[in-house]
């Protein structure tokens, strides 16, 4: 009878025993929770920025990337030769399955905008570039961003765009044609002069860029400038009939 109750009076020992440490290991951890919450706070009040932790992406074996890169490589080559048919819509298929191996490749991207662009799917085409540009600033980018804007008839925006394109390339006198033309057809005639009076310094005998010019001299008020410019366009076209009518149609005005 005695070593029973030794053996129970044991038992419940060690049972208050471990009890107790887990009671200890319990405070212990809610203290250091509410330490690390207390200096948090107190770092967040300081205005100090606490780093995060980033997550990579798991990588994919060499094989594998190997593997996806010729698959992206053969149907880009695939999009070219369709494209070359004029056959868009299997251009279209070949290129959304190209993004579906490497979604990051900027060469299917830039290619499937810029069907977008010739089947006149400009909402589109504006929100792919729009994403390119973002990604890389690459110069026929804004272009082609201007572009699509311009032919959805959001002239400020496509002002923007090729203004854009021409801060990268800054001699091209068609990039300085291309804000001009924006901003005539955003009635921006002030600065519509400004560029193209800058790009028919170089292209003297674009015609089209000297009638746009006339137009925004007509919408300022300025008859002189209006009268100089129909002279250079028939000095290059003088067998021109419109050009002839409009030049006597000014003098009798």
């Amino acid at each position: 009878m005695i070593y029973i109750l030794v053996l129970f009076g044991s038992f419940f020992g060690i049972c208050a025993i471990l009890g107790l440490q887990v009671l200890l290991r319990n405070r212990n951890v809610r203290r250091f929770v509410r330490s690390v919450n207390h200096r948090t706070v107190e770092a967040e009040e300081r205005g100090w920025n606490l780093p995060e932790t980033v997550v990579e992406k798991p990588t994919r074996s060499p094989r594998a990337s190997a593997i996806a890169l010729q698959k992206l490589r053969t149907l880009l080559r695939q999009a070219e030769r369709a494209s070359s048919r004029q056959d868009f819509d299997e251009v279209e298929r070949l290129l959304i399955q190209a993004l579906t191996v490497e979604p990051e490749s900027i060469e299917a991207q830039a290619q499937l905008a810029k069907v977008y662009l010739t089947v006149g799917r400009d909402a589109k085409a504006e929100a792919m570039y729009r994403e390119l540009v973002r990604e890389n600033g690459d110069v026929s980018f804004y272009a082609n961003l201007g572009l699509a804007c311009y032919k959805q008839g959001k002239y400020e925006k496509a002002v923007a765009a090729y203004g854009r394109a021409m801060e990268l390339d800054p001699k091209s006198p068609e990039r300085v044609a291309t804000v001009g033309r924006a901003c005539l057809a955003a009635k921006r005639y002030d600065d519509a002069v400004l560029f193209l009076e800058k790009a028919v310094e170089r292209l003297s005998r674009d015609t089209e860029l000297l009638y746009m010019l006339a137009e925004c001299y007509k919408h300022t008020g300025n008859r002189k400038k209006v009268e100089e410019t129909y002279q250079k366009i028939h000095r290059l076209h003088p067998y021109d009939e419109e050009i002839k009518n409009r030049l006597s149609a000014l003098a009798n005005a």
